[in-house]
């Protein structure tokens, strides 16, 4: 498909700059993705992020150019605020499951409607614009990217974490007597996943600076994406609440028999929700500049697929 629409466009698809705004386009429904496998491996389904993300994102917006003054510190309040408005939507949701025994489809549809018409109370389907130059920062305006050095230094990173954590894992495997890869074709695995980030790396320097000329590097709303992908792969893997989410799929009266406070569980899982969903509404609201009615319209559906 990449090369069909780089054929199509002249070959404009596949350049350093498309790409590079494609990955800030995605980074808002990839921070919502992994909370959402939480929630669909507890055999629920969240309807209403679209909805969070777009109230949350104009709370933040409101708060950003109306009420808090242009601070060094007023971006980051404004993050805050919004996380703890969207963690207590998903808290409040989740509870409306746990207690009261109401399937998720139906408190999340509702949620949909609800928290949608809830951002055009807020401002009677006003836009708010523009924002501060720090929240900008959020959405990979201007400022909102690393450079190359750090881009680079980034890369290196995830490069030797690839390395080492193959060569422990297949090591451990080793003396477990588990069954493993062949040893060429682990190395050829290894180094496809570091070609992909070193690729991936490329492109991000590959687009400058139009004020200065120099790479660009990572945009801030990838950087998040990455963070949170990565945060919540420790949690599932490492973690006593990943492993009673799993369990909870698996077979939740088993898991209530076992111990395991599944009502408690479950408004975790959507609080969490609701936290991804305003992040991805900081990024979304940040890079539009502005805070508006429509933002993350049908985001709930690209998020579950």
């Amino acid at each position: 498909m990449w090369l069909a629409f780089h054929l199509l466009t002249g070959g404009t698809f596949l350049s350093a700059r498309n790409l590079w705004n494609l990955s800030v386009q995605t980074a808002s429904v990839g921070v919502m993705v992994g909370g959402m496998v939480l929630v669909i491996v507890m055999r629920h389904i969240d309807l209403s992020v679209g909805s969070i993300l777009g109230l949350t994102g104009m709370i933040m917006a409101v708060l950003n150019a109306r009420v808090l003054p242009d601070t060094s510190w007023s971006g980051w309040a404004t993050l805050l605020a919004g996380l703890l408005v969207g963690a207590a939507i998903g808290a409040v949701q989740g509870a409306w499951v746990a207690y009261l025994n109401i399937p998720a489809f139906i408190v999340t549809l509702g949620g949909l409607l609800i928290w949608r018409g809830f951002a055009w109370i807020l401002t009677s389907g006003q836009t708010v614009a523009p924002l501060t130059d720090r929240f900008q920062v959020f959405g990979g305006g201007l400022g909102g990217s690393i450079g190359g050095p750090w881009s680079w230094a980034i890369g290196a990173a995830l490069v030797a974490t690839v390395v080492v954590s193959d060569l422990r894992s297949y090591r451990r495997r080793a003396r477990s007597g588990l069954p493993q890869r062949d040893p060429l074709l682990q190395v050829l695995v290894t180094a496809l996943s570091v070609a992909l980030i070193i690729g991936f790396i490329l492109i991000m320097v590959g687009y400058p600076d139009p004020r200065t000329g120099l790479p660009r590097g990572m945009p801030v709303p990838v950087l998040i994406m990455l963070a949170v992908t990565a945060l919540l792969m420790w949690v599932v893997r490492a973690t006593r609440f990943g492993r009673y989410v799993y369990a909870f799929g698996g077979n939740p009266e088993a898991a209530r028999l076992a111990g395991i406070n599944t009502a408690r569980l479950t408004v975790m899982v959507f609080a969490l929700m609701g936290l991804l969903a305003a992040l991805a509404g900081a990024i979304q609201t940040a890079r539009l500049n502005a805070g508006t009615n429509s933002t993350g319209t049908l985001a709930e559906l690209r998020a579950c697929l």
